[in-house]
Protein backbone atom coordinates (compact mmCIF):
# COMPACT_ATOMS: atom_id res chain seq x y z
CA UNK A 1 0.00 0.00 0.00
CA UNK A 2 1.12 3.60 -0.76
CA UNK A 3 2.51 5.32 2.07
CA UNK A 4 -0.26 7.59 1.55
CA UNK A 5 -2.89 5.90 1.74
CA UNK A 6 -2.18 4.18 5.26
CA UNK A 7 -3.47 5.08 8.11
CA UNK A 8 -2.08 7.64 9.79
CA UNK A 9 -0.62 5.94 13.24
CA UNK A 10 -1.53 8.28 15.91
CA UNK A 11 1.37 9.19 18.65
CA UNK A 12 2.48 7.33 21.28
CA UNK A 13 1.56 8.99 24.42
CA UNK A 14 2.68 9.42 28.23
CA UNK A 15 1.03 9.93 31.32
CA UNK A 16 3.05 10.77 33.90
CA UNK A 17 3.69 12.37 37.65
CA UNK A 18 4.06 11.26 40.88
CA UNK A 19 2.31 8.78 42.52
CA UNK A 20 0.27 10.97 45.01
CA UNK A 21 0.18 15.10 45.25
CA UNK A 22 2.76 16.00 47.79
CA UNK A 23 2.50 19.83 47.71
CA UNK A 24 1.16 22.43 45.05
CA UNK A 25 5.31 23.88 44.85
CA UNK A 26 6.63 20.19 43.85
CA UNK A 27 3.57 19.60 41.45
CA UNK A 28 4.26 22.37 39.35
CA UNK A 29 7.48 22.40 39.43
CA UNK A 30 7.79 18.59 38.37
CA UNK A 31 5.03 19.08 35.77
CA UNK A 32 6.71 21.93 34.06
CA UNK A 33 9.79 20.03 34.00
CA UNK A 34 8.08 16.66 32.30
CA UNK A 35 6.45 19.34 30.20
CA UNK A 36 9.77 20.40 28.85
CA UNK A 37 10.89 16.69 28.20
CA UNK A 38 7.88 15.72 26.66
CA UNK A 39 7.61 18.44 24.04
CA UNK A 40 11.68 18.18 22.95
CA UNK A 41 10.44 14.18 22.51
CA UNK A 42 7.19 15.54 20.87
CA UNK A 43 5.07 13.38 23.21
CA UNK A 44 1.51 14.53 24.32
CA UNK A 45 1.58 14.51 28.09
CA UNK A 46 -1.36 14.21 30.40
CA UNK A 47 -0.01 15.08 34.05
CA UNK A 48 -1.05 12.75 36.58
CA UNK A 49 -1.25 12.39 40.25
CA UNK A 50 -3.54 11.14 42.73
CA UNK A 51 -5.37 13.57 45.59
CA UNK A 52 -6.12 10.80 47.42
CA UNK A 53 -4.85 7.08 47.37
CA UNK A 54 -7.76 5.47 49.38
CA UNK A 55 -5.68 2.06 48.93
CA UNK A 56 -2.51 2.10 50.79
CA UNK A 57 -1.23 -0.49 52.67
CA UNK A 58 -1.42 0.80 56.05
CA UNK A 59 -3.38 2.96 57.72
CA UNK A 60 -0.30 4.96 58.48
CA UNK A 61 0.62 5.78 54.92
CA UNK A 62 0.13 9.39 53.64
CA UNK A 63 -2.80 9.63 51.37
CA UNK A 64 -2.92 12.98 49.85
CA UNK A 65 -3.92 16.47 50.54
CA UNK A 66 -7.90 14.85 49.64
CA UNK A 67 -10.53 15.98 47.20
CA UNK A 68 -11.06 19.79 47.64
CA UNK A 69 -7.46 20.46 48.06
CA UNK A 70 -5.90 18.20 45.66
CA UNK A 71 -7.79 19.44 42.89
CA UNK A 72 -7.11 23.05 43.38
CA UNK A 73 -3.17 21.68 43.00
CA UNK A 74 -4.27 19.99 39.51
CA UNK A 75 -6.40 23.10 38.41
CA UNK A 76 -3.41 24.82 39.01
CA UNK A 77 -1.14 22.75 37.42
CA UNK A 78 -3.65 22.67 34.19
CA UNK A 79 -3.78 26.66 34.41
CA UNK A 80 -0.10 27.57 34.95
CA UNK A 81 1.52 24.46 32.26
CA UNK A 82 -1.65 24.21 29.51
CA UNK A 83 -1.03 20.31 30.27
CA UNK A 84 -4.29 18.56 30.53
CA UNK A 85 -4.53 16.53 33.91
CA UNK A 86 -5.48 13.04 35.35
CA UNK A 87 -6.30 11.85 38.78
CA UNK A 88 -8.29 8.53 40.44
CA UNK A 89 -12.04 8.77 41.34
CA UNK A 90 -12.74 5.80 44.03
CA UNK A 91 -16.34 6.97 44.89
CA UNK A 92 -19.33 7.97 43.12
CA UNK A 93 -19.80 10.97 45.56
CA UNK A 94 -16.26 12.42 43.72
CA UNK A 95 -17.35 12.08 40.55
CA UNK A 96 -19.26 15.46 39.34
CA UNK A 97 -16.50 17.30 41.55
CA UNK A 98 -13.38 15.69 40.50
CA UNK A 99 -14.97 16.43 36.58
CA UNK A 100 -15.08 20.30 36.93
CA UNK A 101 -11.54 20.38 37.12
CA UNK A 102 -9.45 17.01 35.52
CA UNK A 103 -9.42 15.93 31.88
CA UNK A 104 -9.45 12.28 32.49
CA UNK A 105 -10.89 10.35 35.57
CA UNK A 106 -9.21 7.13 36.39
CA UNK A 107 -10.53 3.95 37.54
CA UNK A 108 -8.44 2.48 40.15
CA UNK A 109 -7.58 -1.44 39.57
CA UNK A 110 -9.36 -2.20 42.68
CA UNK A 111 -12.49 -0.74 41.38
CA UNK A 112 -12.56 -2.18 37.79
CA UNK A 113 -15.65 -3.64 38.49
CA UNK A 114 -17.41 -0.93 40.57
CA UNK A 115 -20.30 -0.86 37.74
CA UNK A 116 -21.77 2.19 39.54
CA UNK A 117 -18.52 4.30 39.46
CA UNK A 118 -17.81 3.11 35.86
CA UNK A 119 -21.40 4.92 35.16
CA UNK A 120 -21.06 7.87 37.07
CA UNK A 121 -17.40 8.74 35.52
CA UNK A 122 -19.02 8.06 31.54
CA UNK A 123 -21.47 10.22 32.51
CA UNK A 124 -19.63 13.54 32.89
CA UNK A 125 -18.55 12.67 29.06
CA UNK A 126 -14.88 12.77 30.04
CA UNK A 127 -12.38 10.65 28.95
CA UNK A 128 -12.36 7.08 31.39
CA UNK A 129 -8.94 5.60 32.06
CA UNK A 130 -9.55 2.43 33.19
CA UNK A 131 -6.89 0.07 35.50
CA UNK A 132 -6.95 -3.53 34.74
CA UNK A 133 -7.61 -5.11 37.98
CA UNK A 134 -4.86 -7.35 39.19
CA UNK A 135 -6.93 -10.13 39.90
CA UNK A 136 -8.56 -9.50 36.03
CA UNK A 137 -8.07 -11.27 32.93
CA UNK A 138 -7.63 -8.98 29.57
CA UNK A 139 -10.92 -10.78 28.13
CA UNK A 140 -12.93 -9.99 30.96
CA UNK A 141 -11.82 -6.07 30.35
CA UNK A 142 -14.72 -5.49 27.75
CA UNK A 143 -17.33 -6.11 30.41
CA UNK A 144 -15.70 -2.46 31.93
CA UNK A 145 -15.31 -0.87 28.60
CA UNK A 146 -19.22 -1.79 28.19
CA UNK A 147 -20.14 -0.17 31.21
CA UNK A 148 -18.62 3.40 30.20
CA UNK A 149 -19.78 2.86 27.00
CA UNK A 150 -23.27 2.48 27.68
CA UNK A 151 -23.64 6.28 29.09
CA UNK A 152 -22.99 7.23 25.21
CA UNK A 153 -19.28 8.12 26.20
CA UNK A 154 -17.11 6.87 23.43
CA UNK A 155 -14.07 8.03 25.79
CA UNK A 156 -12.43 4.90 27.27
CA UNK A 157 -8.59 3.96 27.67
CA UNK A 158 -7.45 0.50 29.52
CA UNK A 159 -4.14 0.60 31.27
CA UNK A 160 -2.50 -2.55 31.88
CA UNK A 161 -1.04 -2.84 35.44
CA UNK A 162 -0.33 -6.61 35.71
CA UNK A 163 -1.59 -9.36 37.24
CA UNK A 164 -1.11 -10.69 40.98
CA UNK A 165 1.70 -13.70 41.18
CA UNK A 166 1.37 -15.13 44.16
CA UNK A 167 2.02 -13.24 47.10
CA UNK A 168 3.75 -9.77 47.04
CA UNK A 169 3.90 -10.38 43.58
CA UNK A 170 3.54 -9.12 39.93
CA UNK A 171 3.84 -10.74 36.72
CA UNK A 172 3.06 -8.81 33.35
CA UNK A 173 1.50 -11.26 30.07
CA UNK A 174 1.72 -9.16 26.92
CA UNK A 175 -0.76 -10.81 25.21
CA UNK A 176 -2.78 -8.29 27.11
CA UNK A 177 -2.17 -4.99 24.79
CA UNK A 178 -3.62 -6.72 21.75
CA UNK A 179 -6.54 -9.03 23.45
CA UNK A 180 -7.72 -5.02 25.12
CA UNK A 181 -6.79 -3.19 21.99
CA UNK A 182 -9.40 -5.55 19.72
CA UNK A 183 -11.89 -3.81 22.29
CA UNK A 184 -11.77 -0.52 20.10
CA UNK A 185 -9.73 1.64 22.73
CA UNK A 186 -6.34 3.05 23.06
CA UNK A 187 -4.28 0.61 25.48
CA UNK A 188 -1.86 2.05 27.86
CA UNK A 189 1.04 0.08 29.76
CA UNK A 190 1.46 0.93 33.23
CA UNK A 191 5.03 0.29 33.79
CA UNK A 192 5.69 1.27 36.86
CA UNK A 193 2.92 -0.08 39.04
CA UNK A 194 3.67 -3.29 36.86
CA UNK A 195 7.10 -3.50 38.61
CA UNK A 196 5.38 -2.68 42.01
CA UNK A 197 5.55 -5.49 44.93
CA UNK A 198 2.03 -5.31 46.40
CA UNK A 199 2.65 -5.16 50.23
CA UNK A 200 6.42 -5.81 49.81
CA UNK A 201 7.32 -3.92 52.62
CA UNK A 202 4.66 -4.58 55.55
CA UNK A 203 3.41 -1.59 55.41
CA UNK A 204 4.00 -0.49 51.97
CA UNK A 205 4.40 -1.99 48.78
CA UNK A 206 7.80 -2.51 47.38
CA UNK A 207 9.00 -2.79 44.07
CA UNK A 208 11.67 -3.47 41.10
CA UNK A 209 12.29 0.47 39.70
CA UNK A 210 15.01 -1.68 37.13
CA UNK A 211 12.61 -2.95 35.31
CA UNK A 212 10.34 -0.05 34.08
CA UNK A 213 12.49 -0.05 31.04
CA UNK A 214 12.13 -3.59 30.32
CA UNK A 215 8.32 -3.49 31.22
CA UNK A 216 7.34 0.04 29.09
CA UNK A 217 9.63 -1.44 26.02
CA UNK A 218 8.02 -4.77 25.35
CA UNK A 219 4.46 -2.77 25.41
CA UNK A 220 5.36 -0.44 23.26
CA UNK A 221 6.64 -3.60 20.65
CA UNK A 222 3.51 -5.26 21.56
CA UNK A 223 1.12 -2.09 20.43
CA UNK A 224 0.71 0.40 23.43
CA UNK A 225 -0.69 3.13 22.19
CA UNK A 226 0.55 5.41 25.66
CA UNK A 227 2.83 4.67 28.62
CA UNK A 228 2.02 5.44 32.35
CA UNK A 229 4.82 6.29 34.51
CA UNK A 230 4.74 7.35 37.69
CA UNK A 231 8.37 9.83 37.95
CA UNK A 232 9.61 11.88 40.74
CA UNK A 233 13.09 13.49 40.89
CA UNK A 234 14.15 11.69 44.17
CA UNK A 235 12.24 8.38 44.58
CA UNK A 236 13.40 7.31 47.49
CA UNK A 237 11.81 11.05 49.41
CA UNK A 238 8.31 10.39 47.23
CA UNK A 239 5.94 10.14 50.11
CA UNK A 240 4.08 7.21 48.18
CA UNK A 241 5.49 3.84 45.76
CA UNK A 242 9.01 5.70 46.00
CA UNK A 243 10.29 1.66 44.87
CA UNK A 244 8.53 1.79 41.32
CA UNK A 245 8.78 4.58 40.36
CA UNK A 246 11.11 6.08 37.72
CA UNK A 247 13.76 8.77 38.48
CA UNK A 248 13.02 11.68 36.39
CA UNK A 249 16.14 12.14 34.71
CA UNK A 250 16.32 9.02 32.88
CA UNK A 251 12.84 9.81 31.60
CA UNK A 252 14.21 11.02 28.32
CA UNK A 253 16.75 8.33 27.35
CA UNK A 254 13.83 6.41 27.65
CA UNK A 255 11.30 8.11 25.34
CA UNK A 256 14.28 8.16 23.12
CA UNK A 257 14.35 4.26 23.07
CA UNK A 258 10.19 3.86 23.05
CA UNK A 259 10.03 6.57 19.97
CA UNK A 260 12.15 4.07 18.15
CA UNK A 261 10.15 1.13 18.96
CA UNK A 262 7.26 2.76 17.81
CA UNK A 263 9.04 3.83 14.36
CA UNK A 264 10.00 0.50 13.78
CA UNK A 265 6.53 -0.99 13.84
Amino acid sequence: MPAAARKAEPPLFLIAGPCVLETRAHALGLAKKLRTICRRAGVPLVFKASFDKANRSSLRSYRGPGLEAGLEILRAVREETGLPVLSDVHETGQVERAAEVLDVLQIPAFLCRQTDLLLAAGRTGKPVNIKKGQFMSPAEMGNAVEKVLSTGNACVLLTERGTTFGYNGLIVDMRSIPIMKAFGVPVVIDATHSVQRPGGEGTSSGGERDFIPTIARAAVAAGADGVFLEVHENPERALSDKHNALILKELACLLESLLRIRKAL
